[in-house]
C-alpha cells in the first residue's frame, strides 16, 4: 500500500429508537341508562408512549475519526449516524475523535470521555504511533488499557477496533507487526474487528488530500461503508 508524505502530516492533524367491556337489559329505562352511562364512559384517549432513550456510538480516534480537513458532517461518524437515522436504529453518535492523538494520549483522557456509559464503542488509534516508530510493546499496552477502561465502565458495550496499517518506512519487521497487533488484540479480548480502516482509501490519490493520508469527502464515503460493513450487524 501506497502512501505519500504521511509521517510529518498525521502527527500534525491526525481522529452514538403503548396501550392499548358493555351490559345490556329488556327494560327501556335500563337500556336508556346503560346507553347514557356507556356513552358518558368512553375511555380517555391514551398518550402515545415516550420514545426510549436513544443508545450511544462512540467514536474514539485521531484525525481520521475528527474528520480533519473536511467538515464535520463530512466525516465517516457522521455518515454512520446519517444511515442510523435513516433506518430508524435508535442510536445517537458522538464523535470523540482529536486530531494528533496517539494511543498514550487516547489513555489518559479515556476515563474523563467515558463519564457516561455507552452501547457501543469504536476505536480507531495507533497510527500517529506507527508513522512515529514508537515501541509497539507501549502501542499494545495503552490500546488494551483503553479496553479494560471501556470494559469497566461501560461492561455491556460492544467494542470495534479499527485496524490499522503504516508503510514501511520503519522497516517492513515492524510494518508488519504493527498491523498484526490489532488481530491479536482483537482475538485476546473478543472484540469486533475492522480489518483495515482505510481500505480502498489508502494510497489512492484521488481519495485522499494533498497530505497523502486524510482521506478526502469522497475518501470518507468509502470509510463509512466499509465501517457499516462491520458495524450494522451489531446494532
Amino acid at each position: 500500500m501506497k502512501f505519500s508524505r504521511l509521517a510529518g502530516s498525521v502527527i500534525g492533524g491526525w481522529l452514538l429508537l403503548s396501550v392499548v367491556t358493555g351490559c345490556g337489559s329488556s327494560d327501556s329505562k335500563t337500556e336508556s341508562t346503560a346507553e347514557t352511562t356507556m356513552s358518558s364512559a368512553k375511555p380517555a384517549a391514551t398518550k402515545p408512549a415516550d420514545s426510549a432513550p436513544k443508545k450511544t456510538i462512540l467514536f474514539y480516534g485521531n484525525s481520521l475519526t475528527a474528520g480533519y480537513g473536511v467538515e464535520p458532517n463530512q466525516a465517516f461518524p457522521a455518515l454512520i449516524g446519517k444511515k442510523i437515522d435513516s433506518l430508524e436504529l435508535g442510536y445517537s453518535i458522538v464523535n470523540a475523535g482529536l486530531s494528533g492523538e496517539t494511543t498514550a494520549g487516547g489513555k489518559s483522557r479515556i476515563g474523563w470521555v467515558l463519564r457516561k456509559p455507552v452501547d457501543v464503542f469504536v476505536l480507531e488509534l495507533g497510527g500517529n504511533d506507527g508513522l512515529r516508530g514508537l515501541p509497539l510493546s507501549a502501542t499494545r499496552q495503552n490500546l488494551q488499557a483503553i479496553i479494560d477502561t471501556v470494559r469497566a465502565k461501560s461492561p455491556q458495550a460492544q467494542i470495534v477496533l479499527a485496524g490499522m496499517q503504516i508503510p514501511p518506512n520503519m522497516g517492513t519487521t515492524y510494518a508488519n507487526e504493527f498491523c498484526e497487533l490489532y488481530k491479536q488484540l482483537a482475538a485476546k479480548n473478543k472484540l469486533v474487528l475492522i480489518p483495515f480502516l482505510l481500505e480502498g482509501v489508502g494510497g489512492v490519490q484521488k481519495l485522499n488530500q494533498p497530505d497523502g493520508i486524510h482521506p478526502t469527502v469522497a475518501g470518507h464515503r468509502i470509510v463509512a461503508n466499509t465501517v457499516w460493513q462491520v458495524l450494522q450487524p451489531i446494532l
